[in-house]
């Protein structure tokens, strides 16, 4: 008998850090070339300060990400010490909460109880339950901080490159922006494709969406870029 596999996606942390810096990568830097092009006809000053940009947004985005990753640990951590605490303090109150749990499973209560008294057996793995499973929480990836930090800078470097490419090869800074507001689309478009295979999304919709709001999203900065200009 052939065995069953199961493949599930495991990798969500990380496409939702390339899904943050890629979509600003790909809307920032083409906000402000699109807004310095009405102002500057010199391609290589809108390169200049796309690149600019660029280093300054990867490292802002970066940081956020650093920072949001080190909180949900600090939060994982002081959420564990918490319940720790009250396995030890108030047990009978812990163990009807893991009853309750079980019981919204539809487990009897004799069922439960049997269950109980193995967690009471082990403290630590009581703990990681009622983590998991009254308040949702998993447990953190210790470098999970500085990937998710590397991970969105470097899409927001990638993701910049591409709206700044055509200013590198057209000198006439208006032609570079048709160029730049045609090829942001399409990556765009390639990048929610991409994106829709690895969760699981229909490609096709999920290239679609991704086009359609990064383009919206890109429209709406370069119309306030250009009205401030």
């Amino acid at each position: 008998m052939k065995p069953h596999l199961e493949k599930h996606f495991t990798a969500g942390d990380a496409v939702r850090d390339i899904v943050i810096g890629m979509s600003d990568g790909l809307t920032v830097p083409f906000a402000l070339a699109a807004g310095l092009t009405g102002a500057i006809s010199q391609t290589h000053l809108i390169v200049t300060a796309g690149f600019a940009e660029i280093a300054a947004g990867s490292i802002a985005m970066g940081l956020g990400g650093y920072l949001a990753a080190r909180g949900d640990a600090e939060h994982y951590a002081h959420e564990k010490v918490r319940e720790e605490q009250e396995i030890i303090a108030m047990p009978e109150a812990e163990a009807q909460e893991v009853r309750d749990i079980f019981q919204s499973y539809g487990l009897s209560a004799e069922e439960c109880a049997t269950v109980v008294e193995s967690l009471r057996q082990r403290p630590k793995d009581w703990v990681t339950f009622m983590m998991r499973f009254e308040l949702g929480l998993e447990e953190p990836e210790p470098s999970r901080a500085w990937k998710s930090a590397l991970t969105i800078a470097i899409a927001y470097i990638v993701g910049g490159f591409v709206p700044l490419s055509a200013y590198l090869f057209f000198s006439d800074a208006h032609s570079a922006l048709q160029v730049s507001a045609l090829v942001t689309l399409i990556a765009l478009a390639i990048f929610g494709g991409v994106k829709g295979k690895f969760t699981g999304v229909p490609v096709l919709r999920s290239a679609l969406q991704t086009s359609i709001i990064g383009g919206l999203a890109a429209a709406a900065a370069f119309g306030i870029a250009r009205w401030i200009s």
